[in-house]
């Protein structure tokens, strides 16, 4: 059995291109912010910067003690030395995946549907699932149905013992929920840079994570 992902880190961070710096250098701020758990997300690069970004990675997330996880890429994942891979999309062979990374390494899945998350569930090749999207955003290309609270819930349930992080434009206000209906976590990406501010936004949602759900209102007593 691999790291278990719930020791991890209940906010996972993702890198993103297009922010004005290289992703091994936004690793080594959101470690240095707290963070422990780190998702290198690079669309379309090519072999040689993917592997050198994902090898520096490494480095920043070991000083601290950090996960570090290669989004799409087993191949990249292995040569890094990285702790595991994501892996999305309806294709995604998971059990090819389990083999080649070994028992040792973290696996994870993306689940948009019924489908996906009945599969995740009886696979038994994942470490855990990324579900979602949760609402519409732009950071993701041909974005699948928004899932929603109530699609996000019925995700997690089928997913049984499975753990879920939640992604797709969560922000902090959603997390007390979102921790209410079973998610292990949420996986962010341009929430965290926006304005720069990269350690107020990560510490805004580790706050929110720890804050209690809001419980619904009692009924008024009938007069």
């Amino acid at each position: 059995m691999p790291l278990d992902p719930r020791r991890c880190f209940p906010v996972m961070c993702l890198t993103q291109d297009g922010v004005g710096i290289p992703h091994a250098a936004q690793a080594a701020r959101l470690c240095a912010a707290g963070a422990r758990w780190i998702q290198l997300r690079m669309k379309g690069a090519a072999r040689a910067s993917w592997l050198a970004e994902a090898a520096a990675c490494v480095d920043a997330c070991r000083r601290h003690g950090a996960v570090l996880v290669v989004n799409d890429s087993v191949d990249i994942a292995l040569a890094s030395g990285a702790d595991g891979a994501h892996l999305g999309g309806p294709d995604a062979d998971w059990g090819d995946a389990r083999r080649r990374l070994g028992p040792d390494r973290i696996l994870g899945g993306t689940v948009n549907n019924g489908a996906d998350a009945l599969r995740a569930a009886a696979d038994g090749c994942l470490d855990y699932a990324g579900v979602g999207p949760f609402r519409f955003t732009a950071t993701k290309r041909n974005l699948a149905p928004v899932l929603g609270p109530g699609g996000v819930r019925a995700l997690v349930a089928e997913l049984g013992a499975l753990p879920a992080w939640v992604i797709g434009g969560v922000g902090p206000a959603d997390l007390p929920g979102l921790r209410g209906a079973g998610a292990a976590g949420v996986a962010v990406s341009s929430a965290l840079y926006h304005g720069g501010r990269v350690e107020e936004n990560l510490r805004a949602f580790l706050d929110a994570w720890s804050r209690p759900a809001e419980l619904p209102a009692e009924p008024a007593p009938r007069p």
